[in-house]
């Protein structure tokens, strides 16, 4: 046992344990030995919250975890640490202080032999002793020296190779026998039939047969409702087309959480991880991969502080890991969050300044390797954001995918939305600026203009140099550091700047609500005043002279590239491609701009939303701009990857909404097609008669929040937890969380919150499934991207009715759509998704309650056919929330009050 004190604080209580036994205190006396004495702690930010003392740190033993078994993911509960320490799981909150202790000792005893990731952990621990790391010193004495020089990440690393390019699928045929054997396959000879799989599966072959005419993808839609098993029932045609014509099938998901479980479900395709390796690859965008460069850059002391301890981690984790992404990946989730997210976004690319072949890691690099490894896989995992991406401004034209699969197909409106959107602001100014001028005031780091990073080209094209010179000059007109405050001030420096003051100025001018009292301010872009009308044409003048010489740069890199000069190697030609298609896109959002600013003054664009927006986050301004959207993003999606491709598979369990075909069509771009999609169905298998309910309580106030305490409270006592708790806003959310999470604790249910406790997503996710006994509150993230069956759901609450946000952008659709009807499908189709998260396997059982009496009959079709719907008081949704079977209530139920 270690001799330090073990500190765990919950909503429940504070205790500490150390070698006189474990006893409760209060809050200040924690904050006294936190601050005097090392302590021994379970995730830090989290108990720093709880204790209200935001600067505490100590001895967190999933900073231990990290350390010691990189790559490995734990749930960071004391169930969790448990489960991986191997000792008995506290039985109370009472307990987990002297758990923690016990937890620590057999952690570390793991040094006393040889693990599989014992490589670099000495060397590690040196240089997180030279940074104070607070495990250092324990971990430091139970390691000895290696007797061999240790293999350090940048050597330990494997390196890609090139290949000589594959060639274009064959054209081929699938039989609907040979997929059924496939899916057969699959699923194992001892699963159950499943007729609307093998349905789904053999809808599926269209998207896979020959294209016939020019422009014309063979499209598929299909509905496929929960429990269906349609991952497996377009993974079998596929599979079997990847095989046979030698080509890869993207298949495109919206959430991490379907990308992950995309790739453990390949495990079925090929059970042996090393050709799993081969066949199927994980895609994302750049900047969810850890960056080498950046990674040296921080180790070599570009960060200082607890940032130097989180690259140290990463660092330990990258030397493990099976891809290198960030973001989803097999780097647990709650790493970056113990850190304030401290320094991890600057451990990967986000800023597209990558160097390509320019850099010394660039054999090794994780985004380079699985861009390769996807050319040669048959299943190539990525997201909607990615695959529009790529088809927009990819390199990867020559490998561009010819069948797509996309799941979660409903997404791809929003998905669209936001990658074919404009938004001239301020952020987005400043980050072009810094990406051409580079460091502008001395400070350390691996960031470089654009100038240094063509310097070779620059001494080799004249005309490339002047470009460069041009480009230079043209971005000090852009924002600069410190331009959120001279706006405030009323003193902009510049034509971008003076155009955003304009922006800014109106848009408070006009704005509805009060700047303080909301999260952002924003008015349409119609009828502009003199301000803004002035300001429009030189900002237009600085980003024309901005532009032209963008064009002329990427015109001469590809001169260069056709007179490959002596000096210009492999690796210098691949550098110049990257920054060919860098400049291109670069170019191209600059174009983007100024055909908004064309708008300003000018009559509207039919198909196209333009406004101003003053993004605020408590009473602070911290961004100002314009802002375009398509009135109809699939319109884009379906010219720009639908068209080119030869099949797509559209495929969600709520691909209509709640309504008929023609809204699923409008959604995915179908409509824009020469060649109607295919239309498929198949209902959900569940009995929802008889393993769900829907209640609409009807006596809970709008505007109480009081009263919605009182209801999401007794809801979750009555359940026993497993409740997730859906909110329309942010606000009303923590303010309810505020209200019931120490009452749920004293019945002994853990409460979380997003966008309360300092966690990621995921990782919420991952504790709620853990435990059986605790609850989940949160927004539109939760409702759509959860998968947990089992007891750990059986019970969705929804504070209301989810009406759309009544933005610029909704009214303008709005009116395009049939108005209230427009708002109804909406409705419909979050309804129908958050319903979802309730029953996801046959022997499921659940409750789904709204707490509204104002929820439109017309709108109950959004749940599927059968489910019972009753409008009930509270009292009454209580005593039927009690009556779940399977589940043990830890306590009675709790008051009246909140």
């Amino acid at each position: 046992m270690l001799p330090y004190p073990a500190l765990h604080a919950s909503h429940g209580g504070i205790w500490i344990a150390d070698d006189s036994g474990t006893r409760p205190i209060g809050r200040g006396e924690a904050i006294r030995i936190a601050a005097d004495t090392p302590v021994i702690l379970l995730n830090a930010p989290l108990v720093a919250q709880r204790l209200g003392f935001a600067e505490l740190s100590g001895l967190d033993l999933l900073e231990l975890y990290a350390f010691l078994f990189p790559a490995r993911f734990m749930v960071p509960t004391p169930k969790g640490l448990a489960r991986v320490a191997g000792i008995a799981v506290p039985g109370s909150d009472a307990e987990v202080a002297g758990f923690l202790r016990a937890a620590a000792a057999a952690l570390l005893d793991v040094t006393k032999g040889d693990w599989p990731e014992r490589e670099g952990a000495w060397s590690a621990a040196q240089n997180l002793a030279k940074l104070r790391w607070p495990w250092a010193p324990i971990v430091g004495t139970r390691l000895t020296r290696p007797a061999t020089a240790e293999r350090w990440l940048f050597s330990k690393l494997p390196e890609w190779s090139e290949g000589a390019p594959r060639p274009a699928p064959r054209t081929i045929t699938l039989g609907a026998e040979e997929t059924g054997a496939r899916l057969a396959h699959l699923t194992g000879s001892l699963a159950e039939e499943r007729p609307g799989q093998r349905a789904f599966a053999g809808a599926a072959i269209e998207a896979f047969g020959p294209r016939m005419v020019r422009d014309a993808p063979n499209l598929v839609l299909a509905e496929a409702g929960t429990g269906i098993g349609k991952t497996l029932g377009y993974l079998a045609p596929a599979s079997l087309w990847a095989e046979k014509a030698g080509g890869a099938v993207w298949v495109s998901t919206y959430t991490k959480a379907l990308q992950r479980q995309l790739s453990h479900e390949t495990a079925r395709l090929f059970p042996d991880p090393a050709l799993r390796r081969l066949k199927v690859v994980t895609r994302k965008g750049r900047e969810n991969y850890l960056c080498l460069l950046n990674l040296e850059d921080a180790l070599q002391g570009g960060f200082a502080g607890r940032a130097a301890v989180l690259a140290q981690l990463v660092a330990r984790w990258a030397a493990y890991s099976a891809d290198g992404d960030m973001v989803g990946g097999d780097l647990p989730g709650w790493l970056t969050t113990l850190f304030r997210r401290a320094g991890s976004t600057a451990l990967t690319d986000r800023r597209g300044e990558c160097v390509y072949a320019g850099c010394p890691h660039y054999r090794k690099c994780f985004i380079e390797r699985a861009g390769r490894a996807s050319v040669e896989a048959d299943i190539v995992i990525a997201n909607h954001a990615l695959v529009m991406v790529n088809a927009a401004r990819g390199r990867e034209l020559s490998t561009r995918p010819t069948r797509y699969v996309f799941d979660e197909g409903h997404h791809l409106f929003d998905a669209a939305d936001m990658m074919f959107s404009t938004a001239l602001t301020g952020q987005e100014t400043i980050e072009l600026r810094r990406w051409i001028l580079g460091p502008e005031s001395g400070g350390r780091g691996r960031r470089r203009g654009l100038a240094a990073r063509l310097s070779d080209v620059a001494s080799y094209d004249e005309a490339g140099a002047q470009a460069i010179a041009d480009a230079v000059k043209a971005a000090g007109a852009l924002a600069a550091d410190g331009w959120l405050q001279r706006l405030a001030d009323g003193q902009p420096f510049g034509p971008v700047e003076t155009l955003l003051a304009a922006v800014r100025g109106l848009t408070y001018a006009r704005a509805e609500s009060d700047g303080d009292a909301g999260y952002g301010l924003e008015t349409e872009l119609a009828e502009p005043d003199p301000a803004l009308v002035e300001a429009a044409g030189p900002a237009a003048h600085a980003l024309d002279a901005l532009v032209r010489p963008l064009v002329a740069l990427g015109r001469r890199l590809e001169a260069v590239l056709a007179d490959a000069p002596d000096w210009m190697d492999a690796p210098a030609r691949a550098r110049i491609e990257g920054a060919i298609a860098s400049l291109g896109w670069r170019a191209e959002t600059v174009a983007s701009w100024l055909a908004l600013l064309a708008r300003i003054g000018g009559p509207a664009a039919e198909q196209f939303v333009d406004w101003l927006i003053v993004n605020r986050i408590e009473g602070r301004d911290y961004d100002v701009g314009l802002l375009r959207h398509w009135l109809d993003p699939s319109k884009p999606f379906a010219e720009i990857v639908l068209r080119p491709a030869h099949g797509a598979l559209v495929t969600s369990a709520t691909l209509r909404g709640g309504g008929d075909w023609e809204v699923a069509e409008a959604r995915t771009g179908a409509q824009h097609l020469i060649r109607a999609g295919t239309r498929f169905e198949a209902a959900s298998p569940f009995d929802y008669a008889s393993q769900a309910e829907v209640l609409i309580v009807t006596d809970v106030k709008r505007g109480d929040l009081g009263g919605l305490a009182n209801a999401y409270a007794r809801l979750a006592v009555a359940s026993g937890g497993g409740m997730l708790g859906l909110f329309t806003a942010i606000r009303r959310l923590r303010a309810v969380h505020t209200r019931i999470a120490d009452r749920l604790a004293r019945e002994g249910l853990p409460l979380y919150a997003q966008h309360v406790d300092p966690i990621d997503t995921g990782t919420l996710v991952d504790i709620f499934r853990d435990d059986h006994h605790a609850s989940l509150l949160g927004t539109d993230a939760l409702r759509d991207g959860v998968d947990v069956p089992g007891e750990s759901l059986r019970l969705v609450v929804m504070e209301g009715v989810p009406w759309p946000k009544p933005s610029v952008l909704h009214a303008a659709r709005r009116l395009a759509n049939g108005g209230s009807a427009y708002d109804d499908r909406i409705v419909r189709a979050r309804l129908a998704q958050a319903f979802g998260r309730l029953i996801r396997r046959a022997d499921d059982r659940g409750v789904f309650v709204l707490l509204s009496a104002a929820m439109p009959s017309r709108l109950l079709t959004a749940f599927p056919p059968g489910v019972p719907v009753a409008r009930v008081t509270l009292d009454e949704a209580i005593s039927r929330v009690r009556r779940l079977p399977s589940v043990a209530v830890v306590g009675q139920e709790a008051g009246e009050d909140a």
